[in-house]
């Protein structure tokens, strides 16, 4: 039966079909392996800070981890401490700092920005060396460091010490900050790449990388190889219903001689 000229033509076409839409769905296939490409962002370039971020809004997605520079002042009479910060996995101090960003980088006018000095294992050192960077003229400097999200504000359960702080919440240090009524603030924070002296670098390694796949081109893929599928099916399934049909003939043609 299958080997009838008309069924060895069809079994020819269906193969084309098939090879046809195989064809297709290995293409689709490779179009989403070439649109999951990583996302390579360039965290590591130094970025001027106004090309990265804008004061009072949050930032970027992008932004988030890239390393930028600035030019400001350390505000002397508001550094803070925050415990609880872990750094390679050891809970420790941080030491915090109230720049005043100046110049180009705030857009002409001062603006307010949170920026992480180091961190310290005991509480202590924090404090040794919180005492002698506030006893240290307010002078204009260049600051290079990773800018991160602000974190939520978190209310101290001691209530004997109210101040105690251990999210970097750039709104609860602007409260504690001195004469910024009215001032602009960066919704995000940094931390600065060479600690000053007596400070342990802060652990911030750069934002991981992402990719993307096209499921929508995964999902075509995977119909093409259904299709092809059925191609080779319907050819079989039209032999065999032709071939019972052709026994379903023969046994009528028999029955007619067998009364006889």
């Amino acid at each position: 039966m299958m080997l009838r000229p008309r069924w060895i033509g069809a079994l020819v076409l269906c193969l084309a079909l098939a090879a046809g839409f195989a064809a297709l769905g290995q293409w689709q296939l490779e179009r989403a392996i070439e649109s999951g490409k990583v996302i390579d962002a360039p965290s590591e370039t130094v970025l001027p800070l106004a090309q990265v971020a804008k004061p009072n809004g949050p930032i970027e997605e992008k932004a988030t981890g890239q390393y930028v520079t600035f030019t400001g002042s350390f505000v002397p009479t508001d550094y803070q401490l925050l415990e609880g910060r872990l750094n390679y996995g050891t809970a420790g101090w941080w030491v915090v700092a109230h720049v005043t960003v100046q110049g180009d980088d705030a857009d002409g006018h001062p603006v307010a920005m949170a920026v992480a000095r180091g961190w310290a294992a005991d509480k202590a050192t924090a404090e040794s060396v919180l005492a002698r960077l506030a006893n240290e003229p307010q002078t204009s400097q260049t600051i290079v460091g990773r800018l991160l999200p602000t974190e939520a504000p978190v209310v101290p359960t001691d209530k004997a010490h109210p101040t105690v702080m251990s999210t970097m919440s750039a709104a609860a240090l602007y409260n504690l900050w001195t004469g910024v009524d009215g001032t602009d603030v960066f919704s995000a924070y940094v931390v600065e790449r060479t600690p000053p002296e007596g400070l342990v670098k802060i652990d911030s390694p750069p934002p991981i990388q992402g990719s993307t796949l096209n499921w929508l081109n995964i999902f075509y893929a995977a119909e093409w190889i259904v299709f092809a599928g059925f191609a080779i099916f319907f050819w079989f399934r039209l032999v065999k219903d032709a071939k019972e049909k052709e026994d379903e003939l023969r046994e009528l043609e028999r029955e007619p001689a067998a009364r006889l």
